[in-house]
């Protein structure tokens, strides 16, 4: 995420997020954990941002205007069918398709700001746990977002540097689906030029993100419990 003024004088902080808590790999289930069951079984889903997504580093801010993980081809994106949609003691991980991140900007005149999201390194996932309330972790491989400043300094921000990464957020189902991440702390790498402030390690994302059904957008995609066998 990136600039930072004081006195005056301009200096880069660039960090980066990407969609949505990222810190080691991802935990188990904890001990006692309810089991989870995702539906409808089959059926296709988008994420769409509901607001800006918001990334943070002390007084440094990175909005971006739009934000959406969008069915494709493949089994991105989809509820899995049969045992795969239910774990009776955890949560049940969905492979998604990198999200994309649009029309950002920051408070600092002269910078512009690009996002570029990839799985080279494996695959994007959520992984969705029922409770109360229940918890939704967005999983990204290594180096899987990548945040850069162009104009008045050029700056390279990577989430997840040294492996993947897991940003830990809440599942509502009430009042409409949805992945809800607050300034949730992002592991990052900064690289460039010597204004680039490359002791940062660090910053937060805040987003809602709206779940939609889109093979039948009047069945609500479900987190609930594990159904017994």
């Amino acid at each position: 995420m990136i600039i930072h003024k004081n006195s005056r004088r301009i200096s880069l902080l660039l960090l980066s997020g990407a969609t949505l808590v990222f810190a080691a790999a991802a935990p188990g289930a904890a001990a006692g954990a309810p089991g989870t069951s995702l539906s409808p079984a089959g059926h296709r889903f988008s994420a769409v941002a509901a607001g800006p997504v918001v990334f943070e580093a002390g007084p440094i801010v990175v909005t971006c205007a739009a934000s959406s993980s969008l069915p494709g081809t493949g089994s991105r994106n989809t509820i899995p069918d049969g045992p795969a949609a239910a774990d009776p003691a955890g949560p049940v991980a969905v492979r998604i398709a990198p999200p994309t991140f649009k029309d950002c900007t920051t408070d600092a005149p002269g910078l512009r700001v690009a996002v570029e999201t990839n799985e080279a390194a494996g695959p994007w996932q959520v992984q969705l746990q029922y409770g109360t309330p229940g918890t939704a972790r967005l999983s990204i491989p290594s180096g899987g977002f990548v945040l850069k400043t162009s104009g008045l300094l050029a700056c390279t921000a990577t989430a997840a540097p040294n492996g993947p990464a897991t940003a830990e957020g809440r599942w509502r189902q009430q009042g409409g689906p949805a992945v809800l991440l607050e300034r949730a702390p992002i592991p990052v790498k900064l690289e460039g030029s010597f204004f680039c402030a490359t002791s940062v390690t660090s910053a937060t994302i805040t987003a809602e993100y709206t779940v939609r059904n889109t093979t039948d957008p009047a069945r609500p995609i479900t987190v609930g419990p594990s159904l017994p066998g």
